[in-house]
């Protein structure tokens, strides 16, 4: 009788079960689990790969998911120490009810309200997680705050009997702050405050807080946009002494650095932007070479020439690691005399560029490619508007260079959809603002060819500056490096987004990558110019994983592009500003820097990008908010947009504002939400309103400091 093999004599095989097993309500894949044992070689993942698929035939391991591992509950006590604490980030919910985003990977925990302790959103905690018990999801307790997200807060000052109590802002912070009558600073009662977090005693129901600052009177436009920049860990201004070291950088360039550069002064050089930019970072040139061939220059603004780092702009400008666009002003990450100046390619003015130059021929396929520190100077400034009429057939200044643009961008494009992009589209609302920053009126910016021809360069630069150091070369191993990397979506997302649409009447095969890409980009197709068009686009983005910067590189899912980099943007983001650094270090022949460094700043950069997004986004529902402040009582026709067991969010079709019925508005029946089929319906007469659905309403009421809408329903 052949004995049975015992999987922990293998010292190896030991070490990958107790990595399960000390995380037991976690899920991992062979990279995950290679990373956490420090296994960097391809053989050694490889190898690690074989030995969980054994371990499931043995069934030792199940498969939670496609290609990701669990170990099975009875093997626990087997390989582990049956740890039952594991560390994440709070997901907070207005309820006081919480996720905790697992460090380790696996599924969310969830918390409960009394078991949140003094955790707020965003901060990183330690948690106890109970034991799992059949059909519910992973329930814990946060035993300690390990890290705060923040420790600053925007919110509305109540104050009676000498104290103070403050209502933050954001809804994801379920508690008022308590603020004792010695740390008021003067605010008035129903003012728009800035808290510190001070302590939060071990039983007390509230934290305590001293106010840091005095916004103003709720409503005022200053104010709410102050209240929004603020509360997203962002500065509307620079302190003087970050201003004064910015001015002190000279806009002249000397003849010696000139030198040391590749000359493309005398070469055809444009930029393209919106018609309100004041940072042009990214610039095009064009010219036909000896060999009857194209040379295509993508110059991008050289602000590491004038940013050192280590500096007190340089430091300032990665604790901000991006800039943000809100609705009515931009906020720089760099101070402005670098921004719309030093650094700004203007034209007819000589500037300092980092360059991606590529030789190709009539259907873009390249021939060479080149890289390093270039001087420009630039012939025209186009805006978007411009470039479009002369590729719709109308004249202007160097057309003909302007279809030669036009003509290679879209053979680029071409490939890259043939090659498996995803041709993802989004609305952008925009309005139109009187003299005091007041919307007056709102539009939707449409992406045309012009912006296209612009973006196909910029991609080609990514990703060609990604593989140049990223890419191993025979011997020569890949250097570290910051990639843009977007990971595959998780099967789960994806079958509910196949189910969804499939009950709108489109079908989605995601049996495999090729089959999913096909699908999404036939769907986008299919969609164009119909009512849920932009609901289907927004909820297909959804789907997807989140774009981050890291040192790993795992591709870029979403454009096809197995290396991918942002080398395009460093007047207005850091980790490009860090890849301009690592390409000239590695052009000079510089050694390996190290990762550790590297990824601290990639997650910090990540992390800015989102709390941007949130800001940016948090804008725009307040200008909505003003926006339809004086149009209480209109009528307006509407589509469902999304469902809810509180009621149905209804977008208007020509301003987009995004607005709620409430179910208790609904007095025709008592309506309950059919989660299945995004609905909600009508217990007695069985009426459904479903997502999609074109349907009319009546602004019921505005909430401007909560950038609340309500509408009621016309039948």
């Amino acid at each position: 009788m052949k004995k049975k093999s015992n999987p922990s004599a293998n010292p190896f095989v030991k070490n990958i079960l107790s990595e399960f097993a000390n995380n037991p309500y976690s899920s991992f894949n062979y990279k995950q689990i290679a990373k956490r044992m420090g296994v960097k070689d391809q053989a050694g993942k490889i190898q690690i790969s074989v030995l969980l698929n054994d371990l499931l035939k043995q069934k030792i391991l199940i498969e939670s998911k496609k290609g990701k591992y669990q170990i099975s509950s009875k093997h626990i006590s087997n390989y582990g120490k049956g740890k039952s604490y594991t560390t994440g980030k709070v997901d907070m919910l207005s309820t006081g009810k919480a996720y905790v985003i697992n460090n380790e990977g696996g599924d969310d925990i969830f918390i409960s309200s009394n078991n949140t302790k003094d955790a707020l959103n965003g901060d990183k905690v330690k948690v106890f997680i109970f034991p799992k018990r059949s059909g519910r999801k992973l329930e814990g307790q946060i035993l300690e705050v390990l890290e705060r997200a923040k420790t600053k807060f925007v919110g509305l000052i109540q104050i009676s009997k000498g104290f103070g109590f403050v209502v933050p802002d954001d809804p994801k912070i379920p508690v008022d702050f308590f603020i004792p009558k010695d740390k008021l600073n003067g605010a008035k009662n129903g003012q728009k405050v800035v808290i510190e977090l001070d302590l939060w005693p071990e039983h007390a129901k509230n934290p305590f807080g001293k106010i840091v600052q005095v916004l103003g009177d709720p409503g005022n436009h200053g104010v709410e946009i102050q209240s929004i920049v603020l509360d997203y860990n962002f500065d509307l201004t620079f302190a003087d002494h970050i201003e004064k070291a910015a001015t002190q950088i000279p806009n002249k360039i000397t003849a010696k650095e000139i030198a040391k550069r590749r000359d493309f002064r005398d070469v055809f050089t444009i930029t393209i932007d919106p018609f309100d930019a004041k940072d042009f970072d990214d610039a095009i040139s064009l010219r036909k070479t000896k060999n009857n061939l194209w040379e295509v220059g993508v110059h991008i603004a050289d602000v590491s020439h004038y940013v050192t780092e280590g500096s007190v702009i340089d430091t300032e400008a990665y604790e901000r690691a991006t800039s943000i666009y809100l609705v009515d002003r931009v906020i720089p990450m760099l101070p402005e005399h670098l921004s719309n100046l030093v650094c700004s390619l203007r034209p007819d003015e000589e500037k300092l560029t980092f360059s991606a130059v590529f030789e190709m021929d009539d259907d873009a396929n390249i021939h060479s490619e080149w890289y390093g520190r270039t001087v420009i100077n630039s012939n025209h400034r186009f805006t978007y508007e411009e470039v479009q009429t002369m590729i719709e057939g109308e004249e202007g200044p160097y057309k003909e260079d302007i279809l030669t643009f036009h003509s290679l961008s879209s053979k680029l494009r071409e490939e890259r959809f043939k090659k498996g992009s995803i041709n993802f589209e989004s609305v952008e609302v925009k309005f139109k603002l009187d003299e005091k920053s007041n919307p007056i009126g709102v539009y939707i910016k449409e992406q045309k060819e012009a912006h296209r021809l612009i973006e196909d360069f910029m991609l080609l630069a990514n990703k060609k500056v990604a593989e140049f150091i990223g890419k191993a070369k025979g011997k020569q191993k890949a250097k570290p490096f910051v990639y843009r990397v977007h990971d595959e979506p998780s099967p789960e997302k994806l079958n509910t987004f196949a189910k969804f649409v499939s009950k709108l009447g489109y079908e989605m095969n995601i049996s495999s990558r090729q089959n999913i890409v096909k699908s999404y980009n036939n769907l986008f197709k299919a969609v164009a110019g119909k009512g849920e068009k932009n609901m289907i686009e927004t909820i297909a983005i959804r789907t997807m994983a989140k774009a981050i910067y890291s040192t790993e590189n795992n591709g870029h899912y979403g454009l096809s592009f197995p290396f991918y980099t942002h080398f395009t943007s460093p007047i207005r983001r850091y980790p490009d500003l860090m890849v301009h650094r690592l390409l000239a270090h590695y052009l000079e022949g510089g050694s390996s820097v190290k990762i550790a460094d590297l990824e601290e700043k990639c997650k910090h950069s990540s992390d800015m990008e989102r709390n941007a997004i949130e800001a940016e986004r948090a804008s725009v529902k307040y200008m909505q908010a003003v926006y339809m402040f004086d149009k209480v009582g209109q009528k307006f026709e509407g589509q469902i947009s999304g469902v809810s067991k509180w009621g149905i969010y209804v977008e208007l079709i020509e301003s987009k504002v995004e607005g709620m019925v409430r179910m208790k508005d609904m007095e025709d029946d008592f309506y309950f939400l059919d989660e299945e089929n995004y609905q909600v319906m009508g217990q007695k007469f069985g009426k459904k309103y479903k997502l999609g659905d074109k349907i009319r309403i009546q602004v019921k009421n505005i909430d401007v400091q909560k950038k609340q809408i309500d509408y009621l329903l016309v039948q």
